[in-house]
């Protein structure tokens, strides 16, 4: 069974169309503080923050530091970066080459 049916419904279509309709970070600010708990929002910044991270080469103990996740979720990301869906590999990706489009303007 593949990620997409196990996560796939017309309620997360719908999700996830909505979130694709944002502008800017005001707005995502916005949407995440009324979808999301401060804490919900706050594990996903740090399960990205952690696999950003793992490809920079951290040791576990780094990470841990840094972002205080536990070891545990630190190696499930490390699963899903080697194994998932290729969805951390591929926002990184972008995010890296936003960050180096901006670094040349």
């Amino acid at each position: 069974m593949s990620y997409e049916s196990k996560l796939k419904n017309e309620f997360t279509d719908e999700l996830f169309e909505a979130i694709l309709l944002l502008e800017n970070i005001e707005e995502c600010y916005r949407f995440f503080t009324d979808i999301c708990t401060i804490k919900e929002t706050q594990t996903l910044a740090q399960r990205l923050k952690v696999a950003k991270l793992l490809r920079d080469k951290k040791t576990y103990n780094e990470i841990e530091e840094i972002t205080g996740a536990s070891t545990a979720t630190i190696s499930r990301i490390n699963r899903f970066l080697v194994y998932g869906a290729d969805g951390y590999n591929l926002i990184l990706d972008r995010l890296e080459e936003k960050a180096k489009k901006e670094d040349t303007k």
